[in-house]
């Protein structure tokens, strides 16, 4: 039994290399490529594992690729539940510039997923007896070819049926339509939390107002929304709050928002108050940062910042 799962439809193996200079229409010499295992929950579930949690990581894989993305992770002490698929898992590339720095991300489309697949996490979720049941489960990522844009929304519904908490991040029409009962947490950007709202754009004065309208509609319990290098803006039956994390030397932002998941559910999962849920989150998205590539948060740097946050925070709002 696992008190967390996390779900991962569209995982991808993530492949990096660095090259002197990009120029188009020449033979570039990379440097020996590393691998990683990819993808929304995958990353959440990578990322407990180095803040000292523990989750199962269901994902959708197929062909050489997939059995690579699952050895990694198992070699990161990350439980496995593999459905195996048709279609072989994509691979994602990043390339680094050594000249300038600069990082190049090719993400590839997923497989087309069949219908006997997807479905399989909605049985097993389903028919689980009630003593297997998580506490909490992640959705996070993009859905991929296959699945129905509804897919989070069947999840809540299971969600309030079995009485498992659900956090939901992801985005687009999947974000749209998995807002509702069901939902405990969201969590969107700033732009996202506008298309929430039905608007292309939300001002800073407006997304208060906002945030609480998705409350009050009952679209999740809970709702934090993202604010980069500011932090995160904290919305609930109790209302407003805002986390603003300290300056830190950034190396790299990817990670950052699959690490503020790990930290938020593992505050979840220890029963903290819905403040230092959000604390946690902000510490270990923040933490992520300090890290070079796609390398996620450290717990010593999380723990670190999260103390920091904790004695600072009767000057937040």
């Amino acid at each position: 039994m696992h008190d967390i799962i996390t779900i991962t439809l569209n995982p991808a193996l993530d492949k990096s290399t660095h090259v002197a200079q990009v120029l188009p229409e020449k033979k570039l010499r990379c440097n020996e490529p590393t691998y990683e295992s990819g993808g929304g929950g995958v990353n959440v579930s990578r990322a407990l594992k180095k803040l000292g949690g523990s989750s199962c990581a269901w994902v959708w894989v197929g062909g050489p690729s997939g059995k690579r993305l699952c050895a990694l992770l198992q070699s990161e002490g990350v439980d496995v539940w593999a459905v195996e698929t048709k279609n072989w898992t994509r691979e994602n590339l990043m390339v680094m510039e050594d000249n300038s720095g600069n990082q190049y991300r090719f993400g590839m489309p997923g497989p087309y997923t069949y219908e006997d697949e997807w479905e399989r996490c909605l049985k097993q979720l389903t028919q689980m007896p009630d003593e297997e049941l998580p506490k909490f489960v992640v959705a996070s990522g993009s859905l991929p070819p296959g699945v129905p844009e509804d897919f989070y929304s069947q999840l809540a519904g299971i969600a309030k049926a079995r009485g498992f908490k659900l956090l939901v991040d992801t985005s687009g029409d999947a974000l749209l339509k998995a807002a509702g009962e069901g939902v405990y947490l969201l969590k969107p950007n700033i732009g996202e939390l506008a298309a929430l709202a039905g608007k292309e754009k939300i001002s800073a004065m407006e997304q208060e107002e906002i945030a609480m309208q998705v409350i009050n509609a009952g679209k999740c319990k809970v709702l934090v929304v993202s604010l980069g290098a500011r932090g995160a803006m904290l919305a609930s039956k109790d209302g407003i709050s805002y986390v603003v994390p300290p300056i830190v030397p950034q190396q790299s932002a990817v990670g950052a928002g699959d690490s503020m998941v790990a930290g938020m559910v593992l505050g979840l999962l220890n029963g903290n108050s819905l403040g230092d849920v959000a604390r946690y989150g902000v510490a270990a998205g923040t933490a992520a940062t300090m890290t070079p590539g796609s390398e996620l948060c450290r717990q010593e740097d999380t723990d670190k910042i999260f103390r920091w946050l904790q004695e600072h925070k009767v000057q937040q709002v």
